[in-house]
């Protein structure tokens, strides 16, 4: 995990970050309610565009962490940004935030579906909502490849890396464990030798 802005450079310091725990809640909740159909595309937005708590580079590295660690990846996000700034409170505050409105809306939601789970229209609807979220995720990772610039391994072994990874999830079905064992760790030790040969 990336260290806090406080540690490092008077560049960083100025760099702005949540002003309480109370702005840290509303601030998740706010981001987990937009979050409809998948909510990448807009914690990407919100933290490194709008409020500018992460660079690109360490959004990038922070949602890799998050997608390797057991539990809905921007649950571990949450997490380790409240973490990185107010230690466990901040940790637990922004997993509540990111959890409780959330909750209330999908029950309230269950139980209009419930009643409602007949409706052709309905399934329909829900169907063409998948093609939205798929372009939402796709637009994101567009803008986030820019961050791969500064990769030590450099961009063609980054996508080379990532087309490898979209082969063996989408199209031969591999498990997902299976390219995080294989493919994660060669990327790891790649960069680890390409960082060792160039200390």
């Amino acid at each position: 995990m990336t260290p806090p802005p406080a540690a490092e450079t008077g560049e960083q310091h100025r760099r702005p970050q949540p002003e309480s725990l109370r702005d840290l809640f509303l601030s998740f909740t706010f981001l987990a309610l937009q979050g409809f159909g998948g909510v990448l595309a807009i914690v990407q937005r919100e933290l490194v565009e709008k409020k500018r708590w992460m660079t690109r580079e360490e959004f990038v590295e922070e949602w890799a962490v998050a997608q390797i660690m057991p539990g809905p990846n921007v649950v571990n996000l949450a997490l380790m940004i409240g973490g990185r700034y107010f230690g466990l409170k901040g940790a637990v505050v922004a997993l509540a935030g990111m959890l409780t409105a959330p909750l209330i809306v999908v029950l309230l939601l269950a139980l209009l579906y419930s009643h409602y789970a007949g409706v052709p229209q309905l399934a329909n609807a829900l169907r063409g909502m998948g093609a939205v979220a798929a372009g939402l995720i796709t637009a994101t990772g567009l803008k986030l490849l820019s961050a791969l610039g500064k990769h030590p391994l450099g961009i063609p072994a980054c996508l080379a890396l990532g087309v490898a990874s979209f082969i063996g999830i989408a199209i031969l079905r591999w498990p997902l464990a299976w390219i995080l064992l294989g493919l994660g760790s060669l990327s790891c030790w790649l960069t680890w030798r390409k960082l060792g040969g160039t200390a």
